[in-house]
Formats: structure tokens, C-alpha cells, sequence
């Protein structure tokens, strides 16, 4: 703020000699008060305070480098033309008898018109707008028409009558109001392109007036009054101009403290205020005014301005139109990602939705293809989302190609895509082409995909909604129908698949309602029938059903994602219960309890903290549970992979369940951290089965030996699933087998069940007798 007054004190000083130099003047004009020669002393005092507030400016304010070029250049010309002037007024005041006609010196001139050259070099130094190509090439040619329509408008009002004036003043003064003119017309003309550069858009203005309004006045002075015009021009009008200079100086002051406002670029109507400015004289010529050779200077110049101005609407012309291509371009190019998928570029649902509306409306006919990818989750675990995005690109192509001009390929979205049939076109042939198209490799990784295809056929009444319901209905049904086919739509087909999906629904609601309970499949030693573990099953207490078999369920929980939940139920259930048997009967009562858990749940990222929890709420030690997964689980990527390992390395023992009917079981073996492998029930029957025919024999029990003994060797538990009868476990046990589960052995029992048979366990353990026979549900 100290800097601010400053600022102010050298506005107020000029001000007060301009002052003077009007009082004086009227006093000289009236009273004769001293010589006519003291006019010329107000100039030269008013310009070197301006000289000394712009010396003060770039001492005491931090200005950007573009800032203190334009000021250090102001400044010299200030210096220069105080310097012109002082000369002047020496030369008057030796001279004071002819300073009325005395005219100026050559050298005092060369000295201002060097001063008004910095300043305009200055002005034109100021950087503007950024601007390029086109751009620049506009603001030079309104930059040009604006300097040559005020130019023209200056000369045919001012610099014209003061050379072609009765009294003409020299060439010299003339000269030097010309020069004035250029600074203002350039600073004025410089200003409307400057938006908040680091030299303030006012200070610019303040420098302009400084040129252009005493030069103005001091020219219609001279054609006005002649000689005798000297003694106000440099005494009244002319003073004002380091006026203006310091209020430039004060201007730039406070934007440097902050003060300005934000400026917005202006001058936009200046180009066309010069042309006005421009026809001025031509009007005047038009009603009938002498044309002299001054005249023919502004219609040369008004020539000049509208040829620019052609140019320069042909260039708006140019950039409007290029404008408009680009609108268009922009509106088409959104347009088209509004209606297209951006991975494949086919169609999205929102416009398979809008053309099949539209086929509806105008014929009532209409067919659909809903296509969607057979188990395309397992290549994104497995190979990851960058191969997964590839297969939905080649997909997206194959349809392309089979459907051409047969209909509208759609991704309707994920692994589900859709085709919306062209009139005539089969529906049932098309779909047996995909299916063609989809057996062979594609994508740059030759992958084999399949696909289930749904057909839905608009009958009388069909709406998008229950087109689109009645393909996923089929498309539904041919993936429960062993996939890799195509289902047309019947009357009646969804009413299973309500009843799946209200399935879903009733499952949620028995998790709330606690209508699912846990039973325990034993695990039995087949040399004694001891118990040493059991295996946690669901079972769900329907309030209407009664008893719901896990096979008619759990795929509802795995297709809704209530696995997550109810395996947690499970779990915890199970680890509650085993812990309260081992606090009953002993840390030798039961070697371990085993729960299953599905791919869905490995994929859980809370999946690891909710067996914490469960072990640490029920107090098991993590030795003493088993999870048992299947081949299909441990092959979903590494995701699984890594779940499977943090599991291991806190001691739980994993199994791999129903071995032997996956496609990598040998390799899952040294890949997998399993602890157990639990032979598949398929293998065990017919394993006792004696036909006379020993080849035929050893063929049933082959993978079974073959299992057990590279478990033996890989130091690995087995357990055989599914044993029915005695003979199957004698040949289980001598194939190696020490322990297995099944109806023969004991069926699932609920833990009060399992209760009994460790308390009778426990007493022949006791009574040093063997437990012999089979355990039976209670």
C-alpha cells in the first residue's frame, strides 16, 4: 500500500502542474502575465515525474519479465521525449521574441520522434491472446483494419487541416502529432487483444490517451487558431499527457498488489468502430465536399479497410465452416458411441432396443438371437481380462461375419450379445451358423468358445421387454440343457426358470430366517470303522417344501452369489460345532471336520478374514479344519491360487474333492498345496464286482490304485467317497485306502448323531474293545 500512495503522489504532482501550466496561461492571456516562451516549461516538468513514477514502479513492484520490458521501454521513451521538449523550452525561453513563430529544433524533434518510436516498439511488444494458424492471421487483420480505419479517420480530421492550415505549424510539430496518433491508435488497437497478460489492460489504455487525446486536441487547436494555439497546447493540453502516463503507472501498480479485477478480453467491436470511423470522409465526400489529396489518402485507405475486411470475413467464413464440419463430425461421432459398444463397435442395447421397438411398431414382426459365451468367466481368471476382452473382439467379428446382411449384431453386454433378424431370414439356421463359426479357434490366441443361443419370434401382443425375456428364457434353458446349442422359444418354457429364480429368492430368505441346517457325513477308518473326521453338509427345512436336496439349491446359490453367505453359515457352523466336540470327548475324539467351499467363495477378497473369524470365534485350531475344493474350483485363476496358499500357510489343511474327474488332476497335485485327496465316488463303484474276468477287473480298480498310490508317494492322505457296501471297502483297502465315507459306512447325521457315536466310541475306547459295525442316522 506504500507503493500505491507513491504512485498516487506523482499522479497528483503532473496534476498539479498541469495546473499551474493553466493557470498561468489564462493568465497570460488576460493580464499578459510573463513571456510566451513559460509555456514551454510544463512539458518537460510533467514528463520527467512520469519518467521518475515508472523509475519508482520497477523498483518497488515485482513484475513479470514481459512487464519490465514494456516499462524499462516506457521509460526510455519518457526520458527521451522530456529530453526533446526541455530543449525545446531552452531554445524558446534564448529566444523568447520569436517563440510564437520560432519552430522547433530539428535535433529537440529527432528526440521526441525517437521517444514516441520506443514508445510504440513498447506497445507492440505486449504480449497478447496465444494464437496460431488461423487464429493469428484473424487478429492481424483486425488488428491492421482497426490501426488503418482510425488512422484514415485521424488524418482527415487532424494531421490533414493542420498541413493545409493558413497558419501551419512546422513540420516538425506536425510530425510529432502524427507519431502521437500512432502510439495512441497502436495502443488502443493492442489492448483489445490482451486478456490479463502481465501488463495491465488499463495501464495500455492510460499510455493510449496519453498519445491520442492531447494530440487531438493540440491538432483541432492548431487548425483552429494557428500560431497563437502554441501558448495552450503546451501549456494546458499538452501536460496532460504525463497525467496519463502516472495513471498508467498507478493502474499497473495495484494490478501488481492485486486490485484488478479479472479482465476479459474486450475490443471486439473495435474493428468495426474503425471501418465507421473509415466511410466518415466518405460521407462527407458523398454530400457534396470538396475532394483534395487529403481526401484521396482516406478513400485510398477506405479502399484498403474493406478489402481486409473481405479477407477477414472470408477467413470467419472459412473457420465457420470448418466449425460447423467439426460440430457435425463431434455430433456424428457421439451419436455413434451412444449406439455402439466401445470394445467391439457393435451395436449396444440401446439401439437393438430402439430397432426392434421400431420393427414392432411398423409390422408386428420381428425375431432375436440372444448369444451368450459358455463359461467365458473361466478364461478371464485364467488368462486374464486382456485375453478376455480379445475373445469378446473376435466374437464380435465372427458375427459380423455369419450375420452380413441378415440382421444387427448387438453386445447386449459382459459375455452376452445379441442378433436382431432381418425379415426372411431363418432364425434357426442362423443360429446353427454361429454355432459352426464358434467351433473353430479364433482370437490371436486360437481360442475354442462355445455359446448358448436363445430364439425369441414376436408373437400377437410382443413387446421389447417380452422379447428380450422370452430369448433369455430359451437362451436359459439351452445352458441347462448341456450348452453349446440353440432353443426356441415355447409357451410355457419359463415357468421353470421363474421357478429357479423364485428359488433364489426363497434362499434368501431361509438365510434370514434360519432355515438351513448342517449335518456331518463321518469319516471312518475302513479297518475298524473308527471315527476320525466328518465331512459338513447343508440341508434346507423349507417351510412348505419340507426338506430341499442340495443338488436343487446350491446351483441357485451359485447362480445368485448366496454361496458367499451360506458357505460363511456353514463354516462358522461348523467350526463352532467341532469345537465343542473336541472340548467334550478330547483332542483325540475327532481328527478334523471338513467343509466344502465353491469357486464363488475362493473369489470372495473377504474370504480368508471369515475363516479367521470363524476359527477365533469358536477357538478350533486352524490344523484342525479342512477345506475341501474341487479341480474345477482350483483352476479359476490366481486369484484362487493365492487364496489357496495364504489358507495352507495358516496351517488349514485343503482337500481336493471328487479327484480324478477334472482334466488336470496329475499336475493339480504338485501345484496345488493339498494335504488329502478324496477319491471320486465314480471310481469306487463297481470296484468289487468279480466277473471271472481279471484284465476286466483290473481295469475298474486302475485309477483307484493308480491314485492311491501317487498320493502315497506325494505324502498325501486319501479318503474314498461314495463307499456302499462291504466289498468296497475290503478292495479300497486293499488298494491302500485307509479311510473312506459313504452309506455303507455311515450316512449324514445331525451333531447330536455324531454326539452319540463319539460317546460310544469313547466308552469302547475306554472298555478297550474295537467299534466295529456300521453307525446308523439318528
Amino acid at each position: 500500500m506504500a507503493v500505491d500512495r507513491a504512485a498516487q503522489r506523482y499522479v497528483t504532482a503532473t496534476i498539479v502542474v498541469a495546473g499551474l501550466g493553466t493557470v498561468w496561461c489564462l493568465a497570460y492571456l488576460t493580464v499578459g502575465a510573463g513571456t510566451e516562451a513559460l509555456a514551454y516549461l510544463f512539458v518537460p516538468a510533467g514528463g520527467a515525474l512520469a519518467a521518475g513514477s515508472v523509475h519508482h514502479l520497477r523498483r518497488h513492484v515485482a513484475l513479470a519479465p514481459a512487464a519490465v520490458r514494456f516499462w524499462r521501454a516506457v521509460l526510455v521513451a519518457l526520458v527521451l521525449i522530456t529530453i526533446g521538449y526541455a530543449w525545446l523550452a531552452v531554445d524558446m525561453l534564448t529566444h523568447a521574441a520569436q517563440a510564437r513563430t520560432r519552430a522547433m529544433p530539428v535535433p529537440a524533434a529527432a528526440c521526441v520522434a525517437l521517444g514516441f518510436s520506443v514508445a510504440i516498439w513498447a506497445v507492440a511488444r505486449v504480449p497478447t491472446v496465444v494464437a496460431g494458424g488461423i487464429e493469428w492471421w484473424r487478429v492481424l487483420l483486425d488488428r491492421t483494419i482497426a490501426f488503418l480505419g482510425c488512422a484514415a479517420a485521424l488524418w482527415y480530421v487532424a494531421l490533414a487541416p493542420m498541413l493545409s492550415a493558413d497558419e501551419p505549424w512546422s513540420r516538425q510539430a506536425t510530425a510529432l502529432v502524427g507519431l502521437a496518433f500512432v502510439v495512441a491508435v497502436g495502443a488502443a488497437t493492442k489492448v483489445s487483444h490482451v486478456a490479463g497478460g502481465p501488463v495491465d489492460r488499463a495501464a495500455i489504455r492510460f499510455i493510449a490517451a496519453s498519445g491520442g487525446i492531447p494530440a487531438g486536441v493540440v491538432a483541432v487547436l492548431a487548425v483552429r487558431f494557428g500560431y497563437a494555439a502554441g501558448v495552450p497546447a503546451q501549456a494546458i493540453v499538452m501536460p496532460l499527457a504525463p497525467v496519463l502516463v502516472t495513471a498508467g503507472v498507478l493502474a499497473q501498480w495495484r494490478a501488481g498488489a492485486g486490485l484488478r479485477r479479472d479482465a476479459t478480453r474486450g475490443g471486439v467491436l473495435l474493428p468495426y468502430l474503425a471501418i465507421a470511423a473509415a466511410d466518415v470522409p466518405l460521407i462527407a465526400f458523398a454530400f457534396g465536399e470538396p475532394t483534395q489529396w487529403s481526401g484521396r489518402v482516406v478513400v485510398i485507405a477506405a479502399v484498403v479497410v474493406t478489402a481486409l475486411v473481405a479477407v477477414r470475413q472470408l477467413i470467419a467464413f472459412r473457420e465457420n465452416a470448418q466449425l460447423l464440419r467439426n460440430t457435425r463430425v463431434q455430433e456424428e461421432r457421439l451419436q455413434y458411441e451412444v449406439n455402439h459398444d466401445g470394445l467391439t463397435g457393435l451395436a449396444n442395447r440401446a439401439l437393438f432396443r430402439d430397432r426392434l421397438a421400431a420393427s414392432l411398431a411398423a409390422t408386428g414382426q420381428a425375431s432375436v438371437l440372444l448369444v451368450d459365451l459358455d463359461d467365458f468367466k473361466t478364461v478371464n481368471d485364467l488368462l486374464g481380462h486382456g485375453v478376455g476382452d480379445g475373445l469378446l473382439v473376435a466374437v464380435a467379428q465372427v458375427l459380423r461375419d455369419e450375420v452380413g446382411e441378415k440382421g444387427l449384431p448387438v453386445r447386449v453386454g459382459g459375455d452376452e450379445f445379441a442378433v436382431l433378424l432381418s425379415p426372411g431370414t431363418d432364425p434357426d439356421e442362423l443360429a446353427g451358423q454361429l454355432l459352426d463359426a464358434l467351433n473353430r479357434p479364433i482370437s490371436e490366441h486360437r481360442l475354442l468358445v462355445q455359446a448358448s443361443i436363445g430364439i425369441a419370434t414376436a408373437g400377437p401382443g410382443a413387446t421389447v421387454d417380452s422379447m428380450l425375456r422370452d430369448a433369455d428364457v430359451a437362451m436359459y434353458t439351452a445352458k441347462q440343457r448341456g450348452k453349446a446349442s440353440f432353443v426356441r422359444y415355447v409357451d410355457g418354457m419359463g415357468e421353470p426358470v421363474l421357478a429357479h429364480m423364485k428359488l433364489g429368492g426363497d434362499l434368501r430368505r431361509a438365510l434370514d430366517n434360519d432355515e438351513l441346517r448342517v449335518v456331518y457325513q463321518p469319516i471312518l477308518r475302513l479297518d475298524d470303522h473308527r471315527l476320525v473326521g466328518v465331512e459338513a453338509l447343508v440341508r434346507w427345512h423349507h417351510p412348505t417344501r419340507g426338506v430341499v436336496g442340495p443338488a436343487e439349491f446350491i446351483p441357485a446359490a451359485e447362480r445368485t452369489g448366496l454361496i458367499v453367505p451360506l458357505g460363511r453359515f456353514v463354516l462358522r457352523e461348523t467350526c463352532r460345532q467341532t469345537a465343542r466336540w473336541l472340548s467334550e470327548f478330547g483332542p483325540d475324539a475327532l481328527r478334523e471336520a471338513g467343509s466344502n467351499v465353491s469357486a464363488r467363495q475362493l473369489h470372495d477378497p473377504d474370504f480368508v478374514s471369515n475363516v479367521t473369524a470363524a476359527l477365533a470365534d469358536s477357538g478350533l485350531p486352524c490344523e484342525r479344519l479342512v477345506l475341501e475344493v474341487t479341480e474345477s474350483a482350483v483352476l479359476r485363476g490366481q486369484q484362487v491360487s493365492r487364496t489357496l496358499f495364504e489358507l495352507d500357510r495358516m496351517g488349514i489343511r485343503l482337500a481336493l474333492d471328487d479327484f480324478g474327474t477334472g482334466e488336470s488332476s496329475l499336475s493339480l497335485l504338485r501345484a496345488f498345496p493339498a494335504a488329502i485327496v478324496k477319491l471320486d465316488k465314480s471310481f469306487v463303484d463297481g470296484i468289487e464286482i468279480d466277473d471271472g474276468q481279471p484284465a476286466a477287473a483290473d481295469a475298474r480298480q486302475a485309477v483307484a490304485r493308480a491314485v492311491s498310490q501317487l498320493a502315497r508317494a506325494l505324502g498325501l492322505d486319501t479318503i474314498a467317497e461314495g463307499v456302499e457296501s462291504a466289498e468296497q471297502a475290503a478292495v479300497l483297502r486293499e488298494l491302500g485306502y485307509r479311510l473312506g465315507q459313504g452309506y455303507h459306512l455311515a450316512r449324514p447325521m445331525t451333531a447330536e448323531g455324531v454326539s452319540r457315536l463319539l460317546a460310544r466310541q469313547q466308552v469302547a475306547a475306554d472298555s478297550g474293545d474295537i467299534v466295529h459295525g456300521t453307525p446308523h442316522p439318528c
